[in-house]
């Protein structure tokens, strides 16, 4: 049901669910190891005439998340990371350089803004390796940045556009109509957006994906759920509802090859800083300071610093591989098919708190 062109207020009725509302419902198994489970795929796309394989997670492109470090870490396993778009044109020249081999698995990154389109043809021209162009904007319902998205298609007519955020079926179509291969969904459930808070505004991450997900196929586009991720069974139920491909930031966030201070705690313990990039941390880094005319929308956390990236990543994929012999799919492409959710109260047994004294970045227990 369309309510886009709505002039009056309106309620829907039908409920619409998070990952934290939801589990998997078990299926019966033929697989006999979690190694039997292939979590690469490969795509092809609607507009650009690439083929790409690899496994689906991406980066998000964020200060803390989106480095040339991480990226170098996440092309081992295939994964792409969606770098920030504050690196110069230098910058990228020297990471290319020395990283050949992993600009098959990074997307430059830009906004809607002239200098950032100029910075992109800069960086595209120089490095013909790199397929994936991430446009990103917090409101992806403007008709600037659907503007925008013609203009990158047109001047970039066989990379891949990852472009977003949007939450509902119209502009999911309107987005891949208007040239983007992969559409991002989400809209206030990463774990530094404040946006729900500042402006009320968002959609429950599952239903999003859900209802984005059947938009695009049905046009030939894909779609990457961003944000919401809090482990890695969120990870499957995104892929289980139809996502494509799945983006977290938080989850990569405190980590060697984070972008963020390392700070010793008075008691020994270690944390990194990580920060939404419309927080005022972001926007005094890059814009001078909060404009008069908005609000930040988003916040500055210290996360505990979790050692190397390569575990967490493996931790991931583990999950996923897991969750694929649970309902008896093969590879994370058979995942959708074979998932049913089931409504839920709770989630987890949190007796003994919610964390894993023995996860990368939380101390040894006690002797």
């Amino acid at each position: 049901v369309k309510y886009f062109f709505s002039e009056e207020m309106r309620i829907e009725q039908e409920i619409k669910l998070d990952f934290k509302d939801v589990l998997i419902r078990p299926k019966r198994s033929t697989l006999k190891s979690r190694s039997e489970v292939s979590v690469e795929r490969t795509f092809k796309f609607k507009h650009s005439p690439k083929v790409w394989t690899g496994v689906p997670i991406m980066v998000a492109n964020m200060d803390t998340t989106g480095t040339f470090e991480i990226a170098k870490a996440a092309a081992a396993h295939k994964i792409i990371t969606c770098i920030h778009k504050h690196y110069t044109a230098e910058q990228w020249g020297e990471f290319a350089a020395a990283n050949e081999s992993t600009l098959g698995f990074v997307a430059a990154s830009a906004g809607s803004s002239d200098s950032d389109f100029e910075k992109l043809k800069i960086i595209l021209k120089n490095h013909p390796q790199i397929h994936f162009i991430c446009l990103d904007v917090a409101n992806g319902y403007s008709e600037f940045f659907i503007s925008c998205v013609r203009k990158v298609r047109a001047a970039f007519p066989e990379h891949i556009i990852i472009a977003g955020n949007v939450v509902t079926c119209e502009m999911c179509e309107e987005l891949i109509l208007s040239g983007a291969d992969v559409v991002k969904v989400g809209i206030g459930p990463g774990s530094v957006c404040t946006t729900r808070k500042q402006t009320g505004v968002g959609y429950p991450q599952l239903s999003a994906v859900i209802e984005c997900a059947d938009a695009a196929h049905g046009l030939g586009g894909q779609v990457v759920s961003d944000g919401g991720c809090t482990c890695p069974g969120d990870f499957s139920k995104a892929f289980g509802a139809g996502g494509d491909f799945v983006m977290t930031g938080g989850m990569f966030a405190g980590h060697d090859e984070s972008g963020g201070d390392l700070v010793v705690n008075p008691d020994g313990s270690k944390v990194k800083l990580f920060y939404g990039m419309s927080s005022s941390t972001a926007m005094e880094k890059h814009a001078g300071g909060v404009a008069n005319y908005r609000s930040s929308e988003g916040k500055t956390v210290s996360v505990p610093y979790k050692g190397t990236v390569n575990n967490t990543i493996l931790d991931i994929l583990g999950g996923m591989r897991s969750s694929c012999t649970y309902v008896g799919a093969s590879s994370l492409k058979e995942l959708p098919k074979r998932t049913t959710f089931i409504r839920v109260t709770q989630q987890l047994n949190n007796v003994w708190g919610t964390h894993d004294m023995r996860k990368p970045g939380l101390p040894a227990p006690p002797k």
